[in-house]
């Protein structure tokens, strides 16, 4: 007898986690092949690309490891990408691993020791590393060695190891919340800008051409207006525009269809979504429009301040929706004049 049934658990619920399963690994294969795999592919950012190639190509001329980088920008518009990229171009093997992942010294020891050399390390959320984790990456980043304690008190010894040769990436939101140790050690500092409706449109079109639906100029055009200046969202409403598509245009995806599909996933005519115009809402109905602090639109909207932050408050404050002051965050005209245009 299966052992899911000895469980207790039905045909029907074990199928539905298998089928959950599988989707996930699909949408996980999914957004891999929508990721370009080299410079040549990867759309926006010029000003990166280019000195990108500078580096690598003096790196491998030198057949030395790429200096250290550090990426920052909103969510969504490509740090993760261009890691794999970075490593594709050198010829690398790329690691991956995130600041609340480490959570002790142990851990990056581990990993560290564990590189060969060239390999890229990817860590995301950087600046969500304790201090004591970053005081490993100092000699690390700097010599290729890790420094550790034997034993304690006066028989304790200081120990120097060895490691390869490596790049570290290091990926963030806030990189103010970087120490100034941390910060100082990478070689490359660059920061991801929002994207231009032009670049979108290339990248729904090529993410159109590999996910195998049509899509006309002018759905293409409506919808690099309404995904947030954001790569990854514009991914993210193609791919659940394409299912529309699929049941209810013959695989079309036309300017029709993309308005009635954006109504029902609740994208209005900017990309704003419900948290966003909720946000705005808040501001105006409770504070009068601000000013307020992150901290108590935070618990306002029941949200995590860091949501506010990294998520939600970049893009307003791109459109000029809102304004952050000295006394807190403040709704402006152009804010107070969306709010208004909305239905309902």
């Amino acid at each position: 007898m299966n052992s899911y049934i000895k469980s207790g658990l039905s045909d029907e619920v074990f199928d539905n986690n298998v089928l959950s399963s599988t989707k996930h690994e699909e949408e996980i294969q999914l957004e891999n092949k929508l990721r370009p795999q080299e410079l040549g592919d990867y759309i926006g950012q010029e000003k990166i690309k280019e000195n990108l190639k500078i580096y690598i190509e003096a790196a491998k001329k030198r057949k030395e490891p790429l200096d250290h980088i550090l990426l920052y920008g909103p969510p969504g518009l490509g740090k993760t990408t261009l890691s794999h990229i970075i490593a594709n171009e050198m010829g690398a093997n790329i690691k991956l691993t995130s600041g609340p992942a480490i959570s002790r010294t142990a851990d990056m020891a581990s990993i560290l020791s564990n590189l060969s050399d060239g390999d890229v390390l990817f860590i995301d959320e950087i600046h969500r590393l304790n201090k004591n984790i970053e005081e490993i990456l100092y000699p690390a980043m700097e010599d290729f060695v890790l420094d550790f304690v034997i034993g304690k008190g006066p028989s304790a010894k200081s120990m120097r190891l060895n490691i390869a040769h490596f790049t570290l990436i290091g990926a963030t939101t806030k990189v103010g919340n970087l120490s100034n140790p941390l910060r100082d050690r990478f070689g490359v500092i660059e920061r991801l800008e929002f994207y231009s409706n032009s670049e979108l449109q290339k990248i729904i079109k090529r993410s159109a051409k590999i996910l195998e639906v049509e899509i006309t100029n002018k759905a293409c055009e409506i919808l690099s207006n309404r995904c947030r200046q954001t790569p990854r969202i514009a991914n993210r409403l193609l791919k659940r525009i394409r299912d529309f598509a699929d049941l209810l245009n013959n695989g079309v995806i036309d300017e029709k269809l993309v308005d009635m599909a954006l109504l029902k996933l609740q994208v209005d005519k900017v990309g704003l979504d419900n948290n966003d115009i909720m946000y705005l809402k808040v501001l105006r109905d409770k504070f009068n429009g601000g000013p307020v602090g992150v901290d108590t639109l935070a618990a306002a909207l029941s949200e995590d301040t860091s949501t506010i932050e990294d998520v939600i408050e970049p893009f307003l404050m791109q459109t000029g929706f809102v304004a952050r002051t000295i006394r807190g965050r403040v709704l402006t005209e152009l804010g107070y004049k969306h709010i208004e245009n909305l239905k309902g």
